[in-house]
């Protein structure tokens, strides 16, 4: 389907405080074997490109697990796992280092490219691979000898600072070699996140083969605290389905997220454009990590109904809320989400679906006094949409005497009282005149 102009420059504009944001940020992206051998990998390729020339410094690291068990098996060699880590011994090892040296070889040539039709028409990308990374051997392990297996002993943080202060893409794979000279086998997902962490990064990227982490209902989960991950993570543990690309990234994500890195996404091999539609747009497609704080977004319950009340009263006696009364709330209490600080309520909004209209109002928004100087009613709007969409609606209203110019600024456009649900439109206040706009999902 053609794109329409109005559709290109819409997407433009949308995405632009996104590109202002990321710009001069690092990002370490991690890319299993799996995502490498799939046919969308060369669309990663000109993404992770297109990232580089919008001034993110970006750190590639590739893994290479089913290369070298492809390598193994063509000849009529099996490596044993202990804990989900390769044993590696002498004749692994050189298989392992022929896989990662073709894979750095393919990977390399792939960002040299310079066809018209992709990201890199024009440019010259510089990709540096180099002995950034000083391996230890793990040793022993419940009598488990793993030989040529090893872990990160050191990193030369200021190299690749260097590599990145010159746009620099910085291409680093799962083999290393150690202060003696000898080489060996790492995991990518220890790498990646001891970069990020180290690097004191921005972002961990993953890529696996669903949209992000699945919940029970079948869903992409599209946030996760640390906690949340953990029992995530644990549910693959019991399952015995850790193994796997959403496994070894929840691992990752976890430990740096609690290291201090802000945010993990992850996100699938197999889309097209994921990795751009991740961080340019506001809905995002995958599952993003956040740190765990102070401050939480979540739903209400019939707890809070005191601190709502302590919340809003001001509000409705200034008149900018309609009054409720606390029978009203402890009837509506479910279709409240809260924003919580340290115990302490400190915003809410409230949503009520039209299902036939397929649109929803979002009412009794407030942010206590304090804390308006953040983005705590974008949070909310933010969460009230995610909501609106997974109930299949396709509008949000509001009405608003006071807060006119805020909604426009997150996209509401003004439209008049004939656009509401018929059930709202009855009970439409004529003498309070408020101002009704409307949000496209």
């Amino acid at each position: 389907m053609k794109l329409r102009s109005t559709d290109l420059v819409k997407g433009f504009r949308q995405s632009a405080p996104y590109m202002n944001a990321h710009n001069g940020k690092t990002t370490v992206i991690m890319l299993g074997g799996e995502a490498i051998a799939h046919p969308n990998f060369s669309h990663i390729v000109n993404d992770i490109a297109l990232l580089n020339s919008l001034g993110l410094r970006i750190v590639v690291v590739y893994g290479a697990r089913p290369q070298i068990s492809q390598l193994l098996k063509s000849h009529g060699y099996s490596s044993p796992y202990h804990k989900s880590i390769r044993v590696t011994d002498e004749r692994t090892l050189e298989l392992a280092k022929q896989a990662a040296g073709q894979l750095q070889l393919d990977i390399t040539a792939r960002f040299s490219m310079g066809l018209n039709n992709t990201p890199m028409a024009g440019s010259q990308i510089n990709v540096v691979s180099g002995n950034f990374i000083i391996a230890q051997p793990l040793g022993i392990d419940e009598g488990i000898d793993y030989h040529h297996s090893g872990r990160i002993r050191r990193i030369d943080i200021e190299g690749i600072n260097r590599q990145l202060d010159q746009q620099a893409i910085v291409l680093l794979g799962p083999v290393a070699s150690s202060v003696t000279g000898e080489c060996f086998n790492l995991t990518s997902e220890e790498v990646a996140t001891q970069l990020a962490i180290r690097l004191k990064a921005d972002k961990l990227i993953g890529f696996c083969s669903e949209q992000g982490v699945i919940d029970e209902s079948g869903n992409v989960a599209s946030e996760m605290l640390p906690s949340e991950a953990e029992h995530a993570l644990q549910q693959l543990v019991d399952s015995n389905t850790d193994d796997c690309g959403t496994g070894r990234f929840l691992r990752g994500a976890i430990s740096a997220c609690r290291a201090g890195v802000p945010r993990s996404h992850l996100i699938s091999y197999k889309e097209d454009g994921a990795l751009i539609q991740e961080l340019f747009s506001f809905d995002g497609i995958g599952t993003q990590i956040v740190m765990a704080s102070a401050e939480r977004v979540r739903e209400a319950s019939i707890d809070d109904i005191g601190g709502i009340l302590e919340l809003i009263r001001p509000l409705e006696q200034d008149g900018i809320l309609v009054r409720r009364s606390r029978e009203q709330l402890e009837q509506e209490i479910e279709r409240f989400t809260i924003v919580e600080r340290d115990g302490l309520i400190i915003g809410c909004a409230a949503l009520y679906p039209f299902v036939e209209e397929k649109m929803a109002e979002m009412a009794c928004v407030a942010v206590h006094p304090d804390y308006r100087d953040g983005d705590r009613g974008a949070l909310l709007l933010n969460r009230l949409r995610q909501q609106a969409k997974e109930q299949g609606l396709k509008q949000i209203f509001v009405l608003t005497t006071r807060s006119l110019h805020w909604f426009r600024e997150q996209g509401f456009a003004e439209c008049n009282v004939e656009q509401l649900p018929m059930a709202k439109k009855a009970l439409y206040n004529f003498q309070r005149r408020s101002k009704i706009l409307t949000l496209e999902l």
